[in-house]
């Protein structure tokens, strides 16, 4: 799994090798790289995938919630860099593949994941845990199930569509990249 995020990542960088996004003063993050600057009356900054110490207590209220693990390819994916959210394309489509931002991040997204696993328990579905969402349509999520590392496409609150992938690292392989929409800045 780490192989595939490596690999991931060296694509991105090398299709995107200076990154944009909006800049937030009140949502910092330490993929930030040098000063925010302007342009067409917006701040903009630079960023770049930044590698972070795996941090298994990420998980721990999500796990107590679950009474069990979290699958270790999701504690891999998200506890592995700070990044901005990536456009990929994949063989159905292009997807936007969720990441964390900031350490700040890490409680907002654990919250949404509490509240789709009391969603699964009320609906009588599997867990599993979102790493993606699709672009067009964009009502649908790429998820792990969680018992059995199979991604698969899903609509919140239901049963899943179809598998995608045998497995988050089998699906990472597949992507391909565009520069981003900001890349001229």
């Amino acid at each position: 799994m780490e192989k595939s995020l490596d690999a991931f990542f060296e694509r991105f960088s090398h299709a995107n090798p200076n990154p944009t996004t909006e800049w937030d003063e009140d949502w910092p993050s330490p993929c930030e790289t040098g000063e925010p600057f302007i342009k067409d009356d917006q701040k903009f900054i630079h960023w770049q995938p930044t590698k972070r110490n795996l941090l298994a207590d990420d998980f721990l209220g999500l796990e107590n919630a679950l009474e069990g693990e979290v699958h270790p390819d999701i504690k891999t994916y998200y506890g592995s860099r700070w990044s901005e959210n990536i456009t990929a394309t994949a063989p159905d489509g292009p997807c936007s593949m969720l990441f964390l931002w900031s350490p700040d991040d890490i409680n907002r997204l654990m919250e949404n994941l509490v509240g789709h696993l009391f969603a699964c328990q009320v609906n009588k579905t599997p867990f599993s845990v979102f790493f993606a969402c699709t672009i067009d349509p964009d009502d649908y999520y790429l998820t792990v199930n969680n018992e059995t590392g199979i991604v698969q496409l899903e609509q919140p609150a239901k049963k899943p569509i179809r598998e995608i992938a045998p497995n988050l690292a089998t699906f990472l392989d597949q992507l391909s990249f565009e520069p981003t929409r900001l890349e001229s800045l």
